[in-house]
Order: C-alpha cells, then sequence, then structure tokens
C-alpha cells in the first residue's frame, strides 16, 4: 500500500493540519491526522509578514522555522499513524502563503516552509511550490483542489459543488455530467474578515462557533457597501487573499458607519461570506453543496449559508467520507502523488492556465 503524507496551513494562519492518508481508486483512506499550531510569536510574525511589515531576514528566518515546525507535523502524524517512515512515499507540502498577487504585471505566489528542512528532518522526498507552474503558464495558481475534488467527489448524474471555507472561500462545480468541464474560483473572504476583526476587538483568534456574531445584528447599510467590492462581480478565473480582505479592508469600510457596535460588525461579516458565497453559485438544479474547511464547524455561519443559498442543499464533506477539516491536507498529498506520477494537478478551466501542468518541485530523500 501506498501512503502518502498532506501538509496545509491556510491563510488564518493558525496551524499546520498533518494528514497520512492512501488513495485506492475514488476510496480515500485516512490513517492519521494531526495538528501542530503556531506559536504565538511565529503566528504574530506571520501576519506581520502578510501585511507586508517585515524584513528578508524576516522571511529567511520564518521559512526556516515554518519548515521546522511543518516538519514536526510530519513527524508526529507519522507516529500516530504506526506507519514506518520508509513505507511513506512522499510528503505534499502547500507551505504557508505569505502574499498572492495573479493579477500584477509580475504575477507571483510566495508560500513558505523550506521543503529541504521537511526532507531532512523526515528522510522523506518531499513537492512543494505547487501554485507557481500555473502561474507561469498564466493561470492564477489556485485554487489547485478542484482537481482532487473531481478525483474523489464527483458523481455521475448529480451535480455538487465543493466549497471550501478557510480564510477564503473557494467553490468546485462538478456538473451532474461526465463530460461537462468542471468550475471553480475563489469567491471572496470566508473566516479571514471575522477572524481578523475578532483578534482586533477581542484578541481572540477567532470567533468559536459564531457565538460573538451571533450576538450581533446585521447592519444592511455596511453590507451593502461591502458587496460593492468589485471582487465580488469579477468574471473568474480569479484567485484572492488576505493582501486584499483584512483588518485595513474592514476599517476603510467602516468610515462610513463608526457607530457600530464590535458584534453587529461580527454578524455583517459573517453575512458578507454567505450572501457572496450564494452570489456566485452556479445555476444548477438539484445542486447539493458540501462544505469543508474550519469554517464548517462555525454553527451560525452554515445556519446563514443554508438561508442563503436556498434552494441548494447544504450537507459536509463528511456524508462524502471525509472529515472538512482534512480535505484541503488530503488534496496536497494528492498532488504530490500526481507529480510523482508525472501526471497534472492543475484545472485549466479553473486557473486560466494555458493547459494542463505537472505542479511542484520535488526535494529527493
Amino acid at each position: 500500500m501506498k501512503a502518502w503524507i498532506g501538509l496545509m496551513s491556510g491563510t488564518s494562519m493558525d496551524g499546520i493540519d498533518a494528514i497520512l492518508v492512501s488513495f485506492n481508486g475514488q476510496t480515500i483512506q485516512v490513517h492519521a491526522t494531526h495538528t501542530t499550531a503556531y506559536p504565538d510569536d511565529i503566528r504574530r510574525r506571520l501576519v506581520n509578514l502578510g501585511q507586508n511589515r517585515g524584513t528578508p531576514d524576516d522571511v529567511g528566518e520564518l521559512d526556516h522555522a515554518v519548515g521546522s515546525l511543518f516538519a514536526l507535523a510530519a513527524e508526529t502524524v507519522i507516529g500516530k499513524s504506526g506507519f514506518p517512515a520508509s513505507s511513506i512515499n512522499a510528503i505534499g507540502s502547500h507551505g504557508q502563503t505569505l502574499r498572492h498577487h495573479p493579477d500584477s504585471s509580475a504575477p507571483f505566489s510566495l508560500q513558505i516552509g523550506d521543503p529541504t528542512v521537511i526532507t531532512e528532518r523526515t528522510g522523506i522526498t518531499t513537492v512543494a511550490d505547487f501554485r507557481r507552474r500555473d502561474l507561469a503558464a498564466g493561470g492564477q495558481g489556485a485554487p489547485l483542489v478542484p482537481a482532487f475534488h473531481k478525483a474523489f467527489f464527483s458523481a455521475e448524474g448529480e451535480s455538487r459543488c465543493i466549497l471550501n471555507l478557510g480564510g477564503i472561500a473557494n467553490i468546485t462545480h462538478l456538473p451532474a455530467g461526465a463530460n461537462e468541464p468542471i468550475t471553480g474560483f475563489d469567491t471572496g473572504p470566508a473566516n479571514a474578515l471575522m477572524d481578523a476583526w475578532c483578534m482586533d476587538q477581542t484578541g481572540r483568534a477567532f470567533d468559536e462557533d459564531g457565538a460573538w456574531a451571533e450576538e450581533g445584528e446585521i447592519n444592511q447599510a455596511l453590507l451593502s457597501d461591502l458587496l460593492s467590492d468589485a471582487y465580488f462581480s469579477r468574471q473568474p478565473p480569479k484567485s484572492t487573499g488576505t493582501e486584499k480582505f483584512n483588518i485595513e479592508w474592514i476599517r476603510t469600510q467602516l468610515r462610513r458607519h463608526p457607530d457600530l457596535s464590535g458584534a453587529d460588525v461580527q454578524r455583517t461579516l459573517l453575512e458578507l461570506t454567505a450572501v457572496s458565497v450564494a452570489q456566485q453559485l452556479p445555476q444548477s438544479p438539484g445542486m447539493t453543496i458540501f462544505a469543508c474547511g474550519g469554517g464548517a464547524k462555525n454553527r451560525i455561519l452554515m445556519r446563514a449559508l443554508q438561508r442563503t443559498c436556498s434552494p441548494a442543499r447544504l450537507a459536509s464533506t463528511d456524508d462524502l467520507g471525509l472529515d472538512p477539516q482534512w480535505v484541503e491536507p488530503a488534496a496536497f498529498a494528492w498532488l504530490a502523488s500526481q507529480t510523482l506520477a508525472g501526471k497534472p494537478g492543475n484545472v485549466p478551466e479553473v486557473t486560466g492556465a494555458e493547459g494542463k501542468r505537472i505542479l511542484g518541485a520535488v526535494y529527493y530523500a
């Protein structure tokens, strides 16, 4: 049996999710999972770098430090699984995104978490730097998980939409017809703005289960201003990140609404996620939406999405056999397997790349 490790840390910058899996046809077998939290000082420095507050030395130091934490996450999940390291084919490491600018005059997407450190520490071949080849081919470099969604979550005769609720929300539409092209893109913020506002106002990294948002009320005037951002009406392919949707973006929007309570702002930011996702869903009768990512555990957000996305049915990837938290790490384990098999990992219809490309750089053990 071939086993693979996937390592993922998203735009929330809260820690590293590690999964040890094997793939058999359309079946994913999860052998072990683990989350390594970022120490507070590392997370603070990462957030600052993500907002262009830092030096080249900070980038270099954090590249090594984050690489060491990724290696620790891999070592821990191996220990939990009981698998010998020699039985693991490779590690697929997404890295930690600092900046994502696919639409600039010189497009780039910058992830850190030195893969050479991961390979040295674990003794396992590591595949990393997945996004840049797609960017070089004229694509957005994101989202990259739709190829994985298609491989494991599609079902002929059933229209499905995979909704990832990380810091940023993205959707993958898997049409009912086997020969119809899949589509996917970032719809905008999922948890990023709620997390940023929660940290700014309360000192907490996130609003657990949407409890603070539940205390507030939606302010329709603010919501209308938030939704007027051009990103939401832009046609795909498109992708975004916290370099756009961040605490400064919120503060700019609040200049016209200075007297709102913190809870009302939080509830309105949650509604922004729910409405912006719903407005950009494909029109597909009978479609089921399967949510994944950290936002799938936010009860208030899921309730809002059920309302805004109706009549589509809202479910969880749990119903497809994979816990919402582990979809993206599993995807990068699979992308590593694609790379080593010499197979493409992008979907040009999603990213806008000129064609299918083998993704990633390989660091052999």
